[in-house]
């Protein structure tokens, strides 16, 4: 069997193999919850044999959503849609988790088949949060920057939406510190130009974050797997870097998180962004190097073999793939067949397509 399709146990949750969903959004809800789009978006991918099936970044608050179409976990009331969908991906044989989010200066914009811009009133536009008052882009609105209270405020969201998940039975869930939302713009001295306890030093951008950190885990089961989506680099001068990546991780390590998954960008809209095949893996493989603590790698992973040397070299404990798994969602099963001629996870009602 090939290291892509060897189990990987975290706590008590077993993963069938290492390519996992990465959280896409499909800004498709409605008022936050999942709907028939979500369950066949997301069925599909557990059918087509991925490991672990993560359901797209889902707010813990109202005003954390990017667009009014955003999965949202802030109310006790969207559980039962999401267990729904844990029930399904379950009964598949995979694994199931969710991303919680915030998108802080990034917030209330309209989708992006319709040009993805800041909503205007008629719209239904909500105000922004951040941790300084800098807008995103010349076009974006200027967000509030939030005060210790609100900050705390979010923090006990995010433990909220947890328990949530939690109740949905989901077996893992990731924290979206990542691609310019709000613990993104709080770890970047781009975007965090505070002179409290939270701006400043790498020290102090880090405080919000690790204290989401430490409130879900508070709350998220030791024996379930929590992952940390960053950002390794803003690919901005002056901006977030790998080498603080470096020491984040190992911040988050100690307080418990057991993947970092390790994408990078979106903090600014003029990132000169080097994109081709594995452009991030180099993130993910130091990371792991110098931390000890395992990752995911993410970004333009298109091929099996190319999957494959991921993992099997080391570089990553696992990959996860989005646009491919658009476009193929099947793409573990394939993969299964070209690697080593195995026949990979067919569900039984599609056994006669695998001979």
């Amino acid at each position: 069997m090939s290291d892509l399709f060897q189990p990987w146990t975290i706590g008590d949750v077993t993963f069938r193999n290492r390519i996992f969903v990465s959280p896409m959004c499909q800004y498709s809800a409605g008022d936050g919850f999942p709907n028939d789009w979500h369950f066949v978006h997301l069925g599909s991918r557990a059918v087509g044999g991925a490991g672990l099936v993560m359901m797209e970044a889902s707010a813990v608050t109202p005003a954390g959503r990017i667009t009014p179409g955003d999965l949202g976990i802030w109310s006790d009331d969207h559980v039962a849609e999401f267990k729904r969908n844990a029930d399904f991906i379950h009964a598949q044989g995979a694994a199931v988790g969710v991303q919680l989010a915030h998108a802080g200066r990034k917030a209330s914009c309209d989708a992006p088949w319709r040009g993805g811009k800041a909503l205007t009133a008629e719209q239904g536009a909500w105000q922004t949060v951040a941790p300084s008052a800098i807008a995103f882009s010349e076009n974006a609105p200027t967000p509030h920057a939030l005060d210790s209270d609100e900050i705390a405020e979010i923090v006990e969201a995010f433990a909220a939406a947890s328990q949530r998940a939690l109740d949905a039975d989901m077996d893992m869930i990731e924290l979206h510190c990542a691609h310019g939302y709000l613990m993104h713009e709080f770890l970047s001295p781009l975007s965090n130009q505070r002179d409290d306890d939270y701006g400043g030093s790498l020290e102090n951008r880090v405080r919000f974050p690790l204290e989401v950190v430490r409130a879900v885990r508070a709350v998220w089961p030791a024996n379930k797997p929590l992952f940390v989506r960053i950002s390794s680099t803003d690919w901005e001068d002056g901006g977030w870097d790998i080498d603080q990546s470096v020491q984040f991780a190992h911040w988050l390590k100690a307080e418990g998180v057991d993947v970092v998954d390790c994408s990078g960008g979106g903090n600014t809209p003029t990132a000169k962004i080097p994109v081709g095949p594995g452009y991030q893996t180099e993130f993910a493989a130091r990371i792991r190097r110098e931390v000890g603590i395992a990752t995911g790698a993410v970004g333009m992973i298109t091929e099996p073999v190319q999957a494959e040397h991921i993992v099997h070299s080391g570089q990553a404990d696992c990959v996860l793939l989005a646009r491919e798994l658009l476009r193929d969602p099947y793409f573990p099963l394939r993969a299964a067949r070209e690697l080593h001629g195995e026949q990979g996870d067919w569900p039984v009602q599609y056994e006669r397509a695998a001979k």
